[in-house]
């Protein structure tokens, strides 16, 4: 059986995951208490990755912040990022660049814009090997800071 089954009906797949990360995600399923096993926690984490995807607005004008951590000796990745924002110019309002380490950085861009070009440039940004670590967060549109 593939991947692909009908409604309601479970199916199973199997993924390669580093020994390191498995423990400390059973360790946080055995934290949290919310989840009974790995099969519901990895559902739930599903779930809500496809809520975040609905909820983006690409007509609304955003504010919000990404956050990156990422390792600056990865391939030419320190010039792919610099190229990318600097074809959203008009949506970054700040940055912020901070050298963790000799290896990592962690960077945060505040965002303006429409959601469509915001959400773009996060998904190009994090799409980049050598991201480890990414988060867009928006906090506010100007819809609602009126109110």
């Amino acid at each position: 059986m593939g991947a692909h089954g009908t409604a309601g009906e479970l199916v199973r797949f199997s993924i390669a995951i580093p020994a390191e990360l498995l423990a400390a995600f059973d360790a946080q399923i055995a934290r949290s208490g919310g989840a009974c096993n790995r099969s519901e926690a990895i559902r739930d984490l599903i779930r809500a990755s496809l809520v975040q995807d609905e909820l983006r607005t690409p007509n609304a004008e955003v504010i919000g912040s990404l956050t990156m951590i990422y390792d600056h000796h990865t391939g030419d990745l320190t010039r792919k990022l610099d190229a990318i924002q600097h074809d959203y110019t008009h949506e970054i309002v700040s940055t912020m660049h901070v050298h963790l380490d000799h290896h990592n950085c962690l960077e945060i861009l505040a965002l303006k814009g429409r959601g469509e070009r915001v959400y773009e440039l996060a998904d190009r940004l994090l799409g980049l090997r050598g991201v480890k670590h990414g988060e867009l967060t928006c906090a506010a549109t100007e819809e609602s800071l009126e109110r």
